[in-house]
């Protein structure tokens, strides 16, 4: 009986020694979760994006529920760098990872010591991290980096793997814009795909093309075959919010859906043009008004910023992407984004876009605008292209993509030329906008230590060829395509001997 009343005397102790670990564990497991949805080569073809040809109703009620933005831009127009960039929040020309698909054979890219990959914050704070493609296969999803980096620091590829409570960030890398493929088995294969999940495929008939793409059968047909990649992925991301709704995690998860660049084209993918920088971003979740548009421009790299903040992480001083969500952000004035070697392609741009102008720096003004590339050139739709040039029957503004040689700076008017057609480099009216945007690329290069003032390295360029034509040996592939790859090394190479 004598003991009874030490009980809440040992209660109140406990409590005294550990009640500060438990509100923490408590604080811990009400932190939002945080969903990245990322496609691969999709521009921003949806409705709420005033896309009229599909309906992609999930993505709009995504965007209904939080916040879209109108002028989201990559820093750069392909997977790879891209990739390395988000991950990190920095630019990749800072961190040496702005060659496509570089550091991959004897010859190693490693990160600066100050930059940690976004997942490993979250880790290093208690979340469980997970990188999956959809639907589920069991295996990690695309990561795509150009620089070493240790695969634990994703805990699996399903967030369901967490502690019971535990908060989570989780990425759903998907196919996009490549589910359609490069050629007609790829537009028949998505077509059937649409008409099981919809009850019908787009048809030709649903297509405005860009007015720098000539109304060629197949260049039409990729278009429509898009279009259903657009509608299927829309119909993904309503699948992964109604499991978060099913597992009664919705109200407190932070999405985002976003895509890796712009629409693999001619002009796209690989370029400086809004085609290949402008995506997709959408995000909805705790702390966002519901219903919110904003037109400021943005860099893609600020998703791993405004995602470390949503969950209470401290964002690393070093890192150069913004909190766009913080009630004290400044709005960027302006965005910016280069373009390396992509593959065996060797190339060097930079771009500084605001709401108003673009500005592109050329630095190999001697080369063509379609320089050889066995990737792309292996489309249907360059295919296509090449074969209306080659017949002339491309238009006056068709024909720009051809051009042997490119002036060393472009300057497009934005709101009066949106396609990017008309470059006002040379005109004496837009002296001052021209001499504006070259000057704040420059300060931007220097501050932000952009590697690509210096050529890649032989040695590096040779080492991830390597690694690129062993892989095309292999009997699964075409012999013709390793000749034309090797070729296109030697041209590179040829090129670069001449200065060109």
């Amino acid at each position: 009986m004598k003991l009874l009343p030490l009980l809440p005397l040992l209660l109140l102790v406990t409590a005294t020694l550990y009640g500060d670990e438990q509100t923490n564990s408590r604080r811990a497991d009400s932190r939002p979760n945080i969903v990245w949805i990322i496609p691969d080569d999709m521009s921003a073809n949806f409705s709420c994006y005033g896309e009229t040809a599909i309906e992609t109703p999930n993505v709009d009620r995504l965007a209904q529920r939080g916040v879209k933005f109108t002028n989201a831009y990559v820093t750069a127009p392909v997977c790879s760098t891209c990739r390395s960039a988000f991950i990190t929040g920095m630019y990749q020309t800072s961190i040496g990872a702005h060659h496509h698909r570089s550091g991959r054979g004897t010859e190693k890219i490693e990160l600066p010591r100050n930059v940690t990959l976004v997942p490993k914050l979250f880790q290093d704070a208690g979340y469980h991290t997970s990188i999956t493609g959809w639907p589920l296969n069991g295996k990690l999803g695309k990561t795509d980096y150009n620089f070493q980096w240790d695969e634990s620091v994703y805990d699996s590829n399903d967030w369901q793997d967490r502690k019971p409570g535990q908060p989570f960030f989780a990425q759903i890398q998907t196919a996009g814009g490549k589910l359609r493929g490069k050629d007609a088995a790829g537009w028949d294969k998505i077509a059937r795909q649409a008409e099981k999940e919809f009850g019908n495929s787009t048809g030709i008939d649903a297509v405005t093309l860009p007015p720098y793409y000539p109304d060629h059968p197949d260049i039409l047909r990729d278009w429509a075959a898009y279009l259903d990649s657009v509608r299927l992925t829309d119909a993904m991301v309503g699948e992964v919010l109604d499991r978060l709704r099913r597992e009664g995690v919705l109200e407190n998860t932070l999405v985002l859906f976003m895509t890796d660049h712009g629409i693999s084209h001619a002009r796209g993918k690989q370029f400086l043009y809004d085609e290949g920088l402008h995506v997709p971003l959408v995000i909805a979740g705790p702390g966002v008004n519901p219903e919110t548009v904003r037109d400021d421009v943005v860099e893609h790299i600020d998703i791993a910023a405004l995602s470390l903040a949503a969950a209470g992480i401290d964002i690393p001083n070093s890192m150069q992407a913004k909190d766009i969500l913080a009630s004290e952000y400044e709005p960027r004035e302006a965005v910016f984004a280069a373009r390396d070697r992509c593959d065996e392609t060797v190339d060097h741009m930079r771009s500084v876009r605001t709401k108003e102008f673009k500005y592109i720096r050329n630095f190999l003004p001697n080369r063509p605008y379609l320089q050889p590339c066995a990737y792309k050139d292996a489309k249907a739709i360059l295919i296509a292209m090449r074969e209306y040039h080659a017949a002339g029957k491309l238009n006056e503004v068709q024909e720009l993509i051809f051009r042997e040689v490119r002036p060393s700076e472009e300057l497009y008017d934005l709101k009066n030329d949106p396609h990017e057609i008309h470059n006002l480099s040379g005109d004496p009216a837009y002296a001052e906008q021209l001499s504006e945007l070259r000057n704040r690329l420059d300060r931007w290069m220097e501050e932000t230590g952009d590697q690509g003032r210096q050529p890649e390295s032989a040695k590096m360029y040779d080492s991830d060829m390597k690694v690129y034509t062993d892989r095309l040996a292999l009997p699964k592939f075409d012999p013709a395509h390793l000749k034309e790859v090797q070729d296109n090394i030697a041209l590179m190479k040829k090129w670069a001997a001449e200065g060109k």
